[in-house]
């Protein structure tokens, strides 16, 4: 829980701020005590540790690690930050891959968005060469899979054999963008081989998994059918094709362990997306990031009664050839919970279809922003006394995890916003959306009644609108001008009259649109209490909370969550966990600003790329140098800020912030898995793969420059946003030209994409951070 002063003297002093247009510079000092007692959070009392088990044999001694500094790695450093290594240096003729998920053709989080966009990248690259492994469960398979026969004979005599031993064993192809080939294990066929394959895992590891936890033995039966496959394919290979086999996550884990406990020439990566003990802890408030050197790891994961799985997961870590994470922060966090610093960070990408003409993306913002306004037209109906053209909708969506999603400083800060904008009585209204799922009985009853009244609103004005319209057509046809008052007759008036009635109500709009179940311990529905943001008349800030994902069939907000991104103005994500971050990358592919901080992997990649974010849509908190209360005023004065631009600026922004999805394409991000697999190879095979680093590049690596188009900031605007100034006014044409601006950037983006050898140099100290 964050707590935040609540005296009015914080909002005289960010008044004072705003006038002075003074933006609190990054810290990049160690905390003082001070501000290691402001950022200090409590753990919640511990219940009981749970089962202590054996330490896994696999793992290193927690003894002596130095405390790591939040370090550059290889691929945080530039785009051209790896070693020499072009597609063509992997013979993949000679190469089978095969990555192994848990979330292959299985939604479940966000893992199942890296392997589902990342497909069709490697399979172009890997062609008939490139294979996915994952559990079978019917309700996904039925809509996704489209099965068919191996067409490798080695693929099909190894799944013969596994169905010759009474596994059902399916392959096909995955219905996605590459259509890449699956092989599906079916769990519950396999289940009757548990205790053996436990007691297997534990003479190898000395690691024991307790009955009661199902994900755990789903983990082991997973991952022995994986090993057993493998090792049946492999025994038919004497020299090529050569094997990788890349694992991701802990519950893929364990055919890594049983593959290098069997010595299988198979090359293996691991890559961690999230440490299991690191969001456990995030989830408790913990002060997490401050405290990386001082946990007790065993301790802490027994008294979670998550210890076995941790074992798991660190063993992992530890006997793959090749360690990977997602990002810079989950580096730092890996080398103190999983005692290992990455090989390679390999960042999250996204499929990018770019539009032919830049305009089209406006548009498609447009259509949807009208959407959105009509839904709120039926919410806020009887209240709807704010301009539509001058409302901003902001949102925030994820899993519902109050703190690690930064839906507790969002709050606060949205409280702050409010009082701003009621103190300079500005005309702009801010709607925020919550899409998170928790616990529903059904849609809230007020909500659809609004968009009932909404609806009969509608109906109404088009029949009056009809029959106005005939008796007008009527009278010009006579060539008369038709007498106003008598156009619209007492039945018309009448009509109207009920219309009018039927839009009063004596509450207030609800501010979610569904019945929770547990409406009294909701985390966000408490705060808004707190807050006091009730949608009144007077606020400026509105709050709506949908707790449950969007839907095109939905009967209150008839959109995908893609159709919804696009029609809002700002996506907030001010989280404190977040090892990389999907939904502000989402945003900007689509052209849409947002907010994310230096404590998410996706933050922390625009910061190393972009020379300016803040020009291009991407508002970065500083959550980890500055005390909770500094930060929520800084996102603040974010929010506040994008309010003041107008709509042109918002429009140059959106177009500046849809040319870094270049950034984000797998075309570009694919090349560090490429790293990783030809590491795994040299490690795995060095007779056969070698790897010679390059010179180091004479730069330190390719970053977006801060536009020129627009001149910087006004002292009416912060630093680095496109605010109005009356420059802009004189010589609109002159002085932003969008398509040469996009031109320069695609020029800026091409050349420097060449993958060279990480700059040795000293590591920064701890404490020590760059903007």
């Amino acid at each position: 829980m964050l707590w935040f002063r609540s005296s009015k003297s914080f909002f005289y002093l960010l008044l004072r701020e705003e006038k002075e247009r003074a933006v609190a510079p990054k810290q990049s000092r160690p905390f003082s005590a001070h501000e290691q007692t402001a950022l200090t959070r409590t753990a919640e009392p511990a219940t009981g540790p749970g089962p202590l088990l054996t330490a896994v044999a696999f793992v290193v001694s927690t003894q002596g690690l130095k405390k790591m500094p939040l370090a550059r790695s290889l691929s945080m450093t530039s785009l051209n930050g790896l070693l020499q290594c072009e597609d063509e240096d992997l013979p993949v003729e000679d190469l089978l891959l095969f990555e192994i998920s848990w979330e292959v053709t299985n939604k479940v989080g966000g893992i199942y968005t890296v392997i589902q966009t990342k497909a069709k990248t490697t399979a172009d690259e890997w062609g008939e060469n490139y294979f996915l492994i994952g559990p079978y469960f019917e309700q996904n398979v039925k809509t996704q899979v489209e099965f068919s026969e191996p067409p490798n004979p080695a693929v099909k005599k190894a799944m013969d054999a596994m169905k010759s031993q009474g596994c059902q064993v399916f392959f096909g192809r995955w219905l996605i963008e590459g259509s890449p080939y699956v092989l599906l294990f079916d769990i519950g066929s396999a289940a009757w081989n548990l205790d053996k394959w436990k007691g297997g895992f534990w003479e190898v590891s000395n690691i024991g998994i307790p009955f009661h936890d199902r994900e755990a033995n789903d983990a082991v039966i997973f991952g022995s059918l994986t090993a057993w496959f493998l090792k049946e394919l492999s025994c038919q290979f004497d020299d090529k094709p050569n094997i990788i086999a890349h694992f991701h996550e802990w519950q893929a884990g364990v055919g890594l362990i049983l593959s290098r406990s069997q010595k299988l020439p198979v090359a293996t990566i691991f890559t961690t997306h999230a440490t299991l003990l690191g969001r456990y802890l995030c989830a408790a408030s913990i002060d997490f990031y401050n405290n990386l050197d001082q946990f007790d790891i065993d301790k802490e994961a027994g008294e979670r009664q998550i210890y076995h799985r941790y074992c798991m997961e660190r063993a992992s870590v530890h006997c793959a050839h090749v360690f990977t994470t997602v990002s810079q922060i989950t580096a730092t966090e890996a080398e103190h919970m999983l005692k290992k610093c990455p090989d390679v960070v390999t960042p999250n990408g996204l499929n990018i279809k770019k539009f032919s003409a830049m305009h089209e993306f406006q548009n498609l913002h447009s259509m949807y922003k009208a959407r959105i306004q009509e839904f709120i037209r039926g919410h806020f109906y009887g209240h709807l006394d704010f301009d539509l053209d001058k409302t901003l909708f902001f949102f925030i969506a994820g899993r519902y995890e109050f703190s690690n999603k930064g839906a507790d400083m969002f709050l606060e800060a949205l409280s702050r916003l409010n009082f701003l904008l009621r103190v300079h009585k500005t005309d702009v209204t801010v709607i925020v959306f919550f899409i998170m799922p928790a616990k529903t009985n059904n849609f809230n009853v007020e909500t659809l009644k609004g968009q009932a009244v909404r609806k009969q609103l509608w109906d109404t004005a088009q029949s009056v609108k009809e029959k106005f319209g005939r008796k007008l057509y009527n009278a010009l046809l006579k060539g008369e001008i038709p007498d106003l008052n008598k156009i619209l007759d007492r039945d018309d008036i009448s009509i109207m009259k009920r219309a009018i009635f039927s839009t009063q109500r004596h509450s207030l709009p609800p501010v979610t649109t569904h019945n929770m179940i547990d409406d009294s311990n909701d985390p966000i529905l408490n705060t808004i209490r707190r807050i006091g943001l009730f949608n009144n008349r007077t606020d400026r800030v509105k709050v709506i909370l949908h707790p449950e994902f969007l839907s095109s069939t939905s009967p209150l907000l008839p959109l995908d969550y893609e159709e919804f991104v696009r029609g809002c103005h700002l996506g907030v994500f001010p989280s404190y966990y977040e090892p990389w971050g999907y939904t502000p990358a989402e945003c900007t592919v689509m052209g849409i600003p947002s907010v994310t901080t230096n404590l998410s992997g996706f933050g922390c990649f625009m910061q190393e790329h972009v020379a300016d974010p803040e020009a291009y849509g991407i508002y970065i908190v500083d959550r980890r140098f500055r005390s909770p209360d500094e930060s929520c005023n800084q996102l603040t004065q974010f929010l506040y800020g994008f309010c003041q631009q107008n709509r042109r600026q918002r429009i140059i922004q959106r177009n500046r912030t849809e040319r870094l999805s270049d950034l984000l394409d797998w075309k570009y991000l694919g090349r560090y898995y490429m790293h990783a697999r030809h590491l795994a190879l040299s490690r795995t095979f060095p007779d056969k793969f070698e790897m010679e680093p390059s010179a180091p590049p004479k730069t330190e690596g390719f970053r977006y420059p801060r536009p020129s188009s627009v001149p910087p900031s006004p002292s009416a605007s912060q630093h680095s946003s496109p605010h109005h100034s009356e420059a802009e006014d004189d010589d609109e044409d002159e002085r932003y030209d969008e398509d040469e601006e996009a031109e320069r950037d695609r020029q800026n983006i091409k050349s420097p994409f060449s993958l060279g050898a990480l700059p040795q140099g000293k590591k920064k100290q701890h404490g020590e951070y760059r903007n």
